[in-house]
């Protein structure tokens, strides 16, 4: 019987199949049983592959924690030491009496505030340096980074002078402003006193930038111990020992401020950076008006955000019983300075972290320093947020033991500790603008958000609505300050961090390139 065409075809079609398979050989067995194993290993990769990526995230998260606290940890001691010398100040001038601290109060806050805004605080003009020095440390161009050191040494000396006459007429300048007559003469005194401490600024910030971005933080945190005891001892010898009074306290900074800055110059000039320090260049005074141009925009930048409080204390001192009033609001703003040395040094710390990242191209790494950094900084926030609320009839007693100022200082309390709050967050992400380079941009968002929207709400709150102090700080902060913090993290949060990292590529390259 012939079978039927159909089953034919489907036999000799599986026949020829099966003689297309090849047969298990020896080294056949061994192969197909390495490719079951490489298999079951695979499977149970997959089935471990949420663990493996938290882990990952984990050990991400602590290299980059070590990272940062490395620059942090030393950043909060230097930060805390150098405030330590305005707080330890004021409380001398507290105990010499009302007027006294309300002069030197004006002076330190109102003064040198503004100088140190300008020139510093939160960077400032230095900030310019910090971009710079970050971005180049992180592309290896170490050369550049001690003649970018002497420009900026230049561009502050000249800014100093020209903002010499803010000491030499602090007195008028204050009083037209709206200072009480008696306060304002203190707090001319104390400023005159307190110019060669104006000067060591120009000095002393440009070396601690070009230090701190190569993570030499430990050197700056000694120095700045070194400049504390030095500031404890003269302040006893001149206030305790010699009398000198107002005058005695206000010189103290001077010689505090001196020796931080020349410790740190001798570290750097005489073998501590043997790869950044080449000595004193002539490159220094090329390039300076494109220098000048960005340190403009960082000072601005960060000034406008520093005197916006200086500002609030202006605003007090034109209410009833300004004196009162000053010196509560000065206490709450000593406090709330001093806690603030934390977020400066995530920000200082964050600002490196980016800078060096974006330098060495790599922006996912930038995002995730920051992301990294401000969650930090507001755990430790909510910890000071909590203590202040728990202990807001206390502090007060370090600056005063006049009762009036003390009640007043505890009505405060509450807007001391939200202003803490909020400022656990906003530092931060300012480091990453100067980390990235945005300085210009923000000074935009801070002169709008504090100018445009802060003040004119602390007037209305404090005069249209008779809060006095409280509401103009209220106004201030939870106008200007929230408003500027939640566009900055908007900003943040949608940047392209690796079109910022080959923006940096092609800052280093250009700034390296001036001669």
């Amino acid at each position: 019987m012939r079978p039927s065409s159909n089953g034919g075809t489907h036999n000799n079609t599986a026949m020829e199949e099966e003689a297309k398979l090849p047969l298990l050989q020896g080294n056949d067995h061994a192969a197909a049983a390495a490719l079951i194993h490489k298999t079951a290993a695979a499977l149970v990769k997959d089935k471990n592959a949420p663990h493996d990526a938290a882990d990952d995230i984990v050990t991400k998260v602590w290299t980059e924690t070590k990272k940062l606290w490395h620059i942090v940890g030393p950043a909060i001691f230097s930060r805390l030491a150098s405030y330590s010398m305005l707080v330890i100040t004021q409380a001398f001038a507290g105990h010499l009496g009302d007027l006294e601290l309300a002069g030197i109060s004006i002076a330190n806050n109102v003064i040198v505030g503004f100088d140190f805004g300008l020139l510093y605080h939160q960077l400032g003009m230095a900030s310019a340096l910090e971009t710079l020095c970050g971005q180049a440390y992180g592309a290896k161009k170490y050369y550049m980074m001690g003649v970018y050191m002497q420009r900026s040494w230049i561009v502050l000396f000249i800014c100093c002078l020209f903002l010499l006459p803010l000491y030499l007429f602090a007195t008028p300048f204050l009083k037209l402003v709206g200072q009480p007559d008696d306060v304002a003469e203190v707090s001319g005194v104390a400023a005159m006193c307190m110019i060669p401490l104006h000067f060591s600024f120009a000095f002393q910030f440009p070396l601690q930038r070009f230090l701190q971005s190569q993570l030499k933080n430990m050197v700056i945190a000694w120095m700045a111990l070194l400049a504390l005891v030095v500031h404890v001892f003269v302040s006893w010898l001149l206030v305790y020992q010699l009398q000198l009074g107002v005058v005695g306290t206000a010189m103290t900074l001077n010689f505090s401020w001196w020796v931080w800055a020349v410790g740190c110059f001798g570290y750097a000039v005489w073998g501590g950076c043997p790869l950044t320090w080449t000595g004193f260049s002539m490159e220094a005074f090329s390039g300076l008006w494109d220098f000048a141009k960005l340190s403009a925009a960082s000072g601005v930048m960060l000034c406008l955000e520093n005197w916006y409080y200086r500002i609030l204390i202006l605003m007090t001192g034109n209410l009833k019983n300004a004196e009162i009033a000053v010196d509560a609001l000065s206490i709450c703003m000593t406090i709330n300075g001093w806690e603030m040395m934390i977020p400066f040094a995530f920000f200082a710390g964050t600002g490196v972290r980016v800078a060096n990242e974006l330098g060495a191209g790599n922006g996912k790494g930038a995002r995730f320093a920051t992301m990294v950094s401000v969650v930090q900084s507001v755990i430790i926030g909510l910890f000071f947020w909590l203590l202040i609320i728990i202990y807001d009839d206390k502090y007060g007693w370090i600056f005063t033991n006049s009762k009036p100022v003390l009640d007043a200082v505890n009505q405060l309390s509450i807007l001391l500790a939200f202003t803490v709050l909020l400022n656990s967050v906003q530092p931060i992400l300012s480091g990453v603008a100067v980390g990235s380079g945005w300085q210009k941009y923000v000074a935009y968002i801070n002169l709008g958000c504090y100018y445009l929207v802060g003040v004119p709400l602390g007037f209305l709150m404090g005069w249209g609505f008779d809060l006095g102090v409280k509401g103009i700080w209220a106004g201030m902060i939870f106008g200007g300050t929230a408003f500027q913090t939640l566009i900055l993290a908007i900003i943040t949060i949608r940047c392209d961090w690796d079109k910022e990292a080959e923006k940096a590529r092609l800052h280093v390259t250009k700034w390296s390139g001036v001669q």
